[in-house]
């Protein structure tokens, strides 16, 4: 039997039974486009998140108040603290020898104003060096003017949405608004740029941190971000600040710092382990897959015997005709893993597309599925195959209820 005899057996035996093959090719299908679309997304979401954090410069760290006494536990990112971390402290972290950059962060929200327009607003007090940390870039007009931390100013940053639903098409450069019981001056609105780490900068105001304390009453700060000169200095710069903290807080390290690398591990670590996980989910609909092959060609031998027993009276042997049957299994599983990888790589191009965030599935998730799909076929047709290889010519051509 030549290679394109068999292919023609295989064909003819899809075709003999249309809605047979076409079950199958659906069930395949839907196996290796759940890996792809569920490795593409989990992909999507390592990148997106690792891309935000990489927004704050390797050389970057975080001091959040409160300590996380339990390995392994979220940071106490919401504030809440047995001792503020205040201006003073940011100011004494500002003055160790490595540390380029202190941005003291306060953050509230409140309704702004200007003539009858008015909506709720996330307003972030900071300074000058905020906008060097976070990246930030003004479209036009000036960042917040280079104050001391404790000095409060009438003056704000808006950003571009903002601006737009505040001030309509006018200028806003120079322009009064209110927010809360405080107006400030319009000097400069940001890029666009959109959220990043939980903060939607088009929808932002940012005023100096002293102005933000005295206009939501509060001294205590949310976090300070501290700039090192070098990532050969952030380890000795964790050590200077914890030791500052340590002594202005009466001796106790009541202060969570974590890094910017600490952050991309750990993160880069949990959504690898989630890809896998779900990956691992979505290989399951192929072993389902299989299964069903197996049944189908269970049944498939059992309807074609007197095929099967033509095949050997004319010389077939008995590795041809499993052969038959493996291939029919396998010709299935290939054009449906590829039928599956091209709808999961177009969903995951209008993913891409609509949503503007990196959703790709990897080559090992591509490769995965077509081996596993390939994989199953041959492991669960090799059986019913087997058994129709071992069939005897005359057994097989024996009509039904007759006798030998």
């Amino acid at each position: 039997m030549r290679g394109i005899d068999a292919l023609g057996l295989w064909l003819g035996a899809l075709r003999g039974h249309g809605s047979r093959s076409a079950m199958l090719l659906l069930a395949i299908g839907i196996g290796v486009l759940a890996v792809i679309l569920l490795t593409g997304l989990g992909e999507g979401a390592r990148s997106y998140v690792l891309s935000e954090f990489a927004l704050l410069g390797r050389n970057t760290l975080i001091i959040l108040p409160g300590r996380n006494e339990t390995s392994g536990g979220m940071p106490p990112i919401t504030g809440m603290a047995p001792r503020d971390l205040t201006v003073q402290d940011a100011q004494a972290i500002g003055r160790l020898p490595h540390v380029w950059r202190v941005a003291p962060l306060q953050v509230g929200q409140a309704q702004v104003s200007v003539d009858n327009r008015s909506r709720e607003a996330l307003i972030v007090g900071s300074t000058r060096e905020f906008f060097a940390i976070r990246q930030l870039e003004v479209a036009h007009g000036q960042p917040l003017p280079a104050l001391d931390p404790g000095q409060a100013d009438a003056v704000c940053v808006i950003g571009a949405r903002l601006r737009r639903e505040l001030f309509g098409a006018r200028p806003a450069l120079g322009e009064w608004l209110r927010a809360g019981d405080r107006r400030f001056r319009v000097i400069g609105i940001l890029a666009e740029r959109g959220e990043s780490l939980g903060m939607d900068f088009a929808e932002l105001l940012i005023i100096p941190v002293a102005s933000a304390q005295a206009l939501f009453d509060r001294e205590g700060l949310l976090r300070v971000f501290v700039e090192v000169r070098g990532p050969a200095f952030l380890a000795i710069s964790r050590q200077q600040i914890l030791a500052t903290l340590k002594a202005r807080h009466e001796g106790k390290e009541d202060v969570t710092l974590i890094s910017q690398d600490s952050m991309l591990v750990a993160f880069n670590d949990i959504l690898a382990t989630l890809t896998l996980a779900v990956s691992g989910i979505a290989a399951i609909s192929l072993l389902v897959a299989g299964i069903l092959i197996m049944n189908v060609t269970w049944i498939s031998v059992s309807q074609r015997t007197a095929e099967i027993g033509l095949l050997k009276a004319i010389g077939a042997t008995a590795g041809q005709v499993r052969l038959l049957f493996l291939g029919e299994a396998l010709l299935l599983a290939l054009v449906g893993a590829l039928g599956g990888l091209l709808l999961g790589e177009g969903a995951l191009w209008l993913g891409r597309e609509a949503l503007h965030v990196g959703f790709y599935a990897p080559w090992w998730a591509r490769l995965s599925g077509l081996a596993l799909a390939l994989f199953c076929a041959l492991l669960f047709a090799w059986l019913p195959a087997s058994r129709a290889a071992a069939m005897a010519p005359v057994v097989a051509l024996r009509p039904a209820g007759g006798t030998r």
